[in-house]
């Protein structure tokens, strides 16, 4: 008995490998068997990577290899800034199944001048092949390569010196493509993902152990393609006079973030110089990338420069939404506007209940009436019954019914309502008014309904070197001398050194970049706020208050 288990148990083990040995080399196995192995990646590899160049005086040149085979990334290398010069990454893509004995699956990428088995240690073993524009390629005919976590899947390309990755599972090559006639053009580089697509989690906003939650308002970034151009900065001798804009502000942004350790960040609004950023992605890439490696979830909405890049609104959230920590959405179709949603922050522990609800509103761009109301856009009744109805629908909801303490509310936008302007509301040591709001022309109401729905306070951006508070009571009874308070509406401060900062001698010494701060107290129903600067007195909580009290608003 024991004899013929042994047999068994041999014969087993041999036909498995040679079952094994015979699907390594044809495939004999179905797919749904593959599809289960841990080291296999269903969906498409890459064969082969090449660059096309072509020339507007070159009539016979042409920068689209043959569409049945290649696949074109849809990003001029030279960003539509060569007078003549335009190139383009194409990569050839398969389905795994669709691999015959002739296809060479890409293991490995570099750019550069010589062949990495002459310049590059360790390498003698390794043939590379040789593309346009310094790119290197070593690939296999192994039959399941494919099934390799070293396998390149995806193939991109981000620009500037400063770019970053922000997906998992993507690295972006050391060298930038070697172009003809670069010029002045902003280094384009190859970036490539290996193995399968990493899945992105959505994470879950939780109150601390110690009953608070912590969230820093960045507005403003102003960020580039590229290192970007610093705009009023101060102290203008600062490093020697050297100042590359997006450097300097990641720099500050990531040094509060490390001090002040908040548990989410809100992006208030122009995060992209759209003038400055021909490559949108890059720009994004860049500030993701700063949350992302310190585990911060973060939420963005837009502003008015944004989408002036080279992707739209749907296109910067699609490929927002999709980072590791991102909370941002696109909120409803059926309202006006791409980022109408909110975030429940849930109670401490375990608890399923919300404790807190942020409401993130887009407040578009410019005024679609100039002759009429000059300036600004505003928030549209869709999105101002959406607000009202989903306030409604969750303080009704088990998540918030089942919430045994003082639940509160906020809400962030870019652009600020009109009531922003009403000077008499701006609280003495706030925060400075530095230049008049630039609120919409045309006041759609949101300030009513957030008052309705008893929104605590509101915080924008838009305006840099505005970063005061101000205070809306409500009118006096003819018992009362004074309206009780009602709503905060405060202003971040700009961040970045690529959007302007400072009037002239409007601000005494100029203008500092600077982020707000927002400390939820849940045991007390408490708000506090403050804001640190990039330079002076970093270490400072800047003009700080008590906001709430009680999950009331309160006068400082």
């Amino acid at each position: 008995m024991v004899r013929t288990s042994i047999q068994l148990g041999a014969l087993t083990l041999i036909v498995f490998l040679l079952v094994f040995l015979l699907d390594n080399r044809f495939r004999v196995l179905p797919d749904a068997i593959h599809n289960h192995l841990p080291l296999h990646h269903p969906g498409l590899v890459i064969t082969d990577i090449t660059l096309a160049s072509c020339s507007s005086i070159n009539l016979l040149s042409s920068c689209k290899l043959d569409a049945p085979k290649w696949h074109r990334i849809e990003k001029d290398l030279y960003l539509n800034k060569g007078w003549l010069n335009h190139a383009y990454i194409h990569i050839e893509r398969k389905e795994e199944k669709e691999l015959v004995e002739t296809d060479r699956v890409i293991l490995n990428v570099k750019v550069g001048r010589l062949d990495p088995t002459t310049s590059e240690k360790g390498q003698g073993a390794e043939k590379w092949e040789a593309r346009p524009g310094g790119i290197w390629l070593r690939r296999t005919a192994k039959r399941h390569a494919s099934d390799s976590t070293k396998a390149i899947t995806a193939v991109d390309v981000l620009f500037g010196a400063d770019a970053v990755e922000a997906r998992p599972g993507w690295e972006i090559l050391d060298q930038p493509i070697l172009l003809s006639n670069p010029g002045d053009n902003l280094e384009a580089r190859l970036t490539v993902r290996r193995g399968a697509p990493v899945p992105i989690e959505r994470p879950t906003p939780r109150v601390r152990k110690d009953g608070r939650f912590k969230i820093m308002q960045v507005a403003d970034l102003h960020l580039s393609t590229g290192l970007g151009a610093c705009r009023d900065a101060v102290p203008p001798n600062h490093n020697g006079g050297k100042c590359d804009a997006d450097l300097r502000t990641l720099e500050f942004v990531g040094s509060v973030l490390d001090s002040e350790k908040p548990d989410l960040a809100i992006l208030s609004g122009d995060q992209v110089n759209g003038e400055t950023a021909p490559d949108a992605q890059s720009a994004v890439f860049k500030f993701a990338e700063m949350f992302i490696k310190r585990s911060i979830p973060f939420a963005t909405i837009f502003g008015n420069h944004d989408d002036e890049g080279s992707l739209s609104r749907q296109a910067l959230m699609e490929l927002t939404q999709n980072l590791p920590f991102s909370l941002s959405l696109p909120g409803p179709s059926s309202v006006e506007g791409v980022g109408n949603y909110y975030i429940d922050v849930l109670a401490r522990g375990t608890s399923t209940h919300s404790a807190l609800t942020l409401y993130l509103l887009d407040t578009h761009g410019y005024s679609p009436d100039e002759r009429q109301f000059r300036g600004y856009d505003w928030l549209k009744k869709s999105q101002i019954d959406w607000f009202k109805a989903t306030a409604r629908s969750l303080e009704q909801s088990p998540a918030h019914t089942g919430y045994k303490h003082i639940h509160m509310d906020m809400a962030f936008v870019h652009i600020p309502l009109p009531e922003y302007r009403q000077e008499g509301d701006i609280v003495q040591g706030s925060g400075t008014f530095a230049e008049p709001p630039t609120a919409p022309g045309f006041n759609s109401g949101f300030k009513e309904a957030l008052v309705e729905e008893g929104v605590l306070a509101v915080s924008c951006g838009h305006d840099h070197v505005n970063d005061y508070c101000a205070l809306s009571k409500s009118e006096p009874s003819d018992a009362e001398k004074d309206g009780k308070p009602e709503l905060w509406m405060c202003y971040a401060g700009g961040a970045g050194f690529g959007g302007y900062g400072g009037y002239g001698n409007v601000i005494d010494g100029g203008y500092h970049r600077r982020v707000r701060v927002f400390e939820f107290d849940m045991d007390e129903a408490r708000i506090r706020t403050w804001k640190r600067l990039e330079y002076g007195d970093t270490g400072k909580k800047v003009d700080e208050m008590l906001i709430a009290e009680g999950g009331k608003v309160v006068a400082p």
